[in-house]
């Protein structure tokens, strides 16, 4: 089987890393990959979102199944683009995607379905924002409404930051388009923790529970960034919890979108808040999250090939998910100054010395090599 990933994060690093070892797979192709993904798929030198390119290069390689990684890809339709070419393809439509690239469609469509989530209100008006903030005071969470790389939420604890965070976002542009319209909602206490689950639209199978650390700094401090590690299992999901998330959470999110005429196929991304008073949802992504995706792929006994597969031919109902029964952890190596300015192109050693390590396995992300 010919397989293209496409993306060229560490979660996409992974993905190849965990088909790689199907005795089904043929060829592999990563659009545009990195240094890593190169050491097992042919990289193509196609950016992620440019979709017409990419579902051309499908139909010339005779490609069987694209798998779609990032955000951002999903969100322009990549997978709309494979499938007008008859490209089996890993991920949701844009229109289901929307439950990621639109905080508030994600919002709206919680209230309706009485999916537990945080109060908020939406706004693209920046007076009206800032006016709200003020009544509500703080602490407060302001997050821009479209993608913004993981970076575009603010947790305020005085209404002068959350005020600022309304500006930088609406006014200042620093997230561009995404920040053009705002989600402002209360502040939820508890501790995270993510949910990932597999669907083909009707069946649901739910992978082991992970967290990941997104502030920058040691001790959870810092801004936000893209998430500087993860570990898996989370202790603080069981499968009671679990359960309950499918039941009260995925479940009614899948029927929802089936019924608004975008049915949802791929992996769905659940961010919880979890508290003594029990779970409500803080996020939905509409893809693999990285760096959780580094820690789940290791620990999945079953052939990933086969699961995908499963999800694009609607037949996931057949599978059930086994899993090694050890914990795994991700430690993310990033340039200073991230996740604002920082120097890129900077030389990393050790790579060789890492790759003869046990249980160590080195995902790139936005690598490249070069001579000399």
């Amino acid at each position: 089987m010919r397989v293209l990933v496409v993306g060229e994060g560490g979660r996409e690093h992974a993905l190849i890393w965990a088909l790689s070892q199907s005795p089904s797979i043929g060829a592999m192709f990563a659009a545009p990959g990195n240094a890593g993904m190169a050491q097992m798929a042919e990289c193509i030198p196609i950016g992620s979102e440019d979709g017409e390119s990419l579902a051309a290069f499908a139909v010339e390689q005779q490609i069987d199944l694209a798998v779609i990684g990032p955000d951002g890809a999903l969100a322009v339709g990549v997978v709309d683009q494979m499938q007008k070419r008859g490209i089996r393809s890993f991920g949701p439509t844009q229109a289901a995607a929307r439950i990621e690239y639109s905080k508030a469609f994600a919002k709206q469509l919680m209230i309706e379905e009485g999916v537990p989530t945080a109060t908020y209100r939406s706004f693209s008006d920046v007076d009206e924002a800032k006016s709200y903030v003020r009544d509500q005071g703080a602490p407060i969470v302001v997050k821009a409404d479209g993608l913004a790389a993981g970076k575009g939420v603010a947790v305020c604890h005085t209404v002068e930051e959350a005020i600022a965070a309304v500006e930088e976002r609406m006014l200042d542009g620093v997230f561009g388009e995404a920040g053009d319209s705002v989600v402002i909602e209360e502040y939820m206490e508890g501790e995270e923790a993510s949910v990932f689950t597999f669907t083909d639209g009707e069946s649901l199978r739910t992978l082991v529970s992970t967290q990941d650390h997104k502030q920058i700094y040691e001790g959870d401090v810092g801004p936000n960034t893209g998430g500087m590690g993860a570990y898996a299992p989370a202790p603080l999901v069981d499968h009671v919890l679990l359960q309950e998330v499918d039941r009260t959470v995925v479940e009614p999110t899948i029927r929802a979108l089936a019924a608004r005429g975008c049915p949802y196929q791929g992996v769905l991304y659940t961010g919880l808040m979890i508290n003594e008073n029990g779970h409500k949802v803080v996020e939905f992504n509409s893809r693999f999250g990285d760096p959780e995706t580094q820690v789940l792929l290791p620990l999945l006994k079953n052939d990933l090939l086969e699961v995908i597969l499963a999800v694009c031919d609607g037949s996931l109902s057949d599978i059930r998910l086994d899993w090694h029964s050890k914990a795994a952890t991700c430690v993310v190596l990033a340039s200073e100054g991230y996740p604002g300015t920082y120097e890129k192109g900077k030389i990393i050693t050790g790579l060789d010395e890492l790759q003869q390590m046990d249980d160590i396995i080195p995902f790139h992300a936005n690598t490249a090599f070069r001579d000399g």
